[in-house]
């Protein structure tokens, strides 16, 4: 005969299980879902990290030229690293296009030097931040980071009726488009490549004075004689009696005397001689 057990012990085991199955149910068999990561927020002017100038001029691949010489002057770096820490104002470029510079003399950035490369591309940059809406209220010249000499690096801008052109004294052109524009940066294309003044300065010719000699000494000359001054003539001799030849016999000799007071004597004295022959 099988024995059973007792009623109470098959009972207490009968809860037993039915608590342990209410504890592996309420128990998590895996760990929580992480929260979905939120969007980052977009740049605000404390934090303008995506502004990249690289990145904005060759979306187009139309300013190749203008992006190579931005590199290798490192004006590029200096630009972006002073976009993170604006503030307030911002830049402004003009980029010429590739075709721009095809109209430049054959071989022309070869003849520049590095200096001349830097302060060609500055010479595209605006220290400012000039919204298309604002060109009309700049006062010319208008300064460029390439510096403030007048008639050598400044700009000379004018808007009218929504064209806006620009002068360097060298080179005409207009404003073609906007590339980019934001709070702090402003890109706009421009016909032609602008070219500062002072490539085309002419130098002054250097006159070289001719050396100065000291004078010559001067040396006294042998004064010439003076000419014997000759007496006048009595006003009581005659004219006659003063250019008359006349001859007078002396001893071996016939001498001619011109002098009127002793033309008389002679004759007198000849005129005596006479007689006594």
């Amino acid at each position: 005969m099988t024995k059973h057990p007792p009623f109470p012990i098959s009972l207490a085991l009968l809860f037993s299980l039915l608590h342990a199955t209410a504890l592996t149910a309420l128990s998590p068999t895996t760990a929580p879902a992480a929260a979905p990561t939120l969007p980052q927020p977009p740049p605000t002017d404390n934090n303008p990290g995506a502004t990249d100038i690289a990145s904005i001029l060759t979306q187009t691949n139309s300013f190749n030229i203008f992006l190579r010489l931005m590199k290798t002057t490192q004006l590029i770096n200096q630009l972006n690293s002073q976009l993170l820490t604006i503030k307030s104002g911002g830049l402004t470029i003009l980029a010429p296009e590739d075709g721009a510079f095809s109209e430049l003399p054959p071989g022309f950035l070869n003849t520049l030097s590095d200096g001349q490369k830097l302060k060609l591309v500055q010479f595209h940059v605006l220290p400012d931040f000039i919204s298309s809406a604002s060109f009309d209220t700049l006062t010319n010249p208008v300064r460029t980071l390439a510096g403030n000499k007048p008639g050598k690096v400044e700009l000379d801008v004018i808007s009218y009726g929504g064209i806006v052109n620009i002068s360097t004294g060298q080179v005409n052109t207009t404003i073609n488009g906007i590339v980019y524009m934001d709070k702090h940066l402003a890109v706009y294309k421009v016909g032609k490549v602008l070219l500062p003044s002072e490539f085309f300065a002419t130098k002054k010719k250097t006159i070289v004075a001719a050396p100065i000699h000291p004078p010559a000494p001067v040396t006294e000359t042998a004064k010439a004689p003076e000419p014997a001054k000759v007496k006048p003539p009595s006003p009581e001799a005659s004219p006659a009696s003063s250019t008359q030849v006349v001859p007078t016999v002396t001893s071996g000799g016939v001498r001619i005397d011109v002098s009127g007071t002793w033309v008389f004597l002679v004759l007198d004295v000849v005129f005596l001689r006479f007689l006594n022959i």
